[in-house]
Order: C-alpha cells, then structure tokens, then sequence
C-alpha cells in the first residue's frame, strides 16, 4: 500500500481538528491610524503596478499565446482588480466617514449609511468579497507556474532522449 494512503485517515483528522478550532480570517484588514493604513495602502499601490507591469511585459513579448503565461495574465489582472477593490475598501473603512459598521455575531454584520443610499451601502458589500477576486487570482498563478514547469520538463525531456 502506498505510504500516503495509509496517512489519509490521519492527516483527514488532524484537517477536521484544525478547521473545529480556527479563528475568523477577516477578508479585509484595518490598520492603525495613520501609519500603518499608509503604508499599506502604497503596497496595495505596488502590488498592483506590478501587475500591470506584468501584463504588459507578457504582451510585448507575445507570450500570451502559451497556455502557462495566459494563465499567469489571467492572475495578474485579478490581482490589478482586487488591489483597487482592497485599496477602495480600506479607503471607505478608514478615511470617509459614510458607513458604520458593527458587528452583530460572528456571520453577521450591519452596514448604516450615513447618506441613506443604499447603493453605497450594497457596493460596499460587494467590495467586501475580495476573495473572489484574490482566490481565483492565486489559482491562476498556481496553473500557469504548474503548466509551464510541465511544459519545460517535457522539453527537456525531449532534449535528453535525442
């Protein structure tokens, strides 16, 4: 029997045990006043000039046209989405003052808006799932990295049998 199969039940619990345990991971952070919003707000600036630095680099150069490198583009521009969408959230959470929120319990929370518009209050809620942008973003990457690493040890592969 392959020595992984036989650590599947163990490793199935030690999973259970941990996910019983965890704590709430908040999707957006708050920082303290002002330093720490500053500078994270010029990372999210960074991170995302980056990424189109990124994007471009991989047009010029063509490389779009492999699976691998379309998949990484694909990260790179939902990494420039979420970078606006956590750098607006953080902005309307430490800077404006329109929105009060207050935690009711742990899977709830209420949004009062100071201008009485809902559609502030509603875009402000769909800002706050960042992680469908974040997530898939992540996956991304992971497949273009996988499809090109695949890619270059069938090459070279090739190579070694000539």
């Amino acid at each position: 029997m392959n020595r992984y199969v036989a650590k599947l039940p163990m490793l199935t619990g030690v999973s259970a045990g941990l996910l019983m345990f965890a704590d709430p991971a908040l999707a957006t952070q708050t920082h303290g006043q002002p330093e720490g919003l500053y500078v994270h707000q010029m990372a999210h600036i960074f991170f995302l000039i980056s990424m189109g630095s990124l994007d471009f680099w991989l047009r010029q150069r063509n490389l779009t046209e492999q699976r691998g490198w379309k998949y990484i583009q694909f990260s790179a521009v939902l990494f420039i989405l979420w970078n606006i969408d956590a750098a607006a959230v953080h902005f309307l959470d430490e800077h404006l003052d329109i929105l009060g929120i207050t935690k009711i319990d742990l899977w709830h929370i209420k949004i009062e808006n100071s201008q009485r518009h809902d559609s502030i209050t509603i875009l402000y809620y769909l800002m706050k799932l960042d992680h469908l942008l974040c997530v898939p973003a992540m996956f991304f990457l992971y497949f273009g990295l996988k499809t090109i690493l695949k890619t270059t040890d069938n090459a070279a592969g090739d190579k070694a049998q000539s």
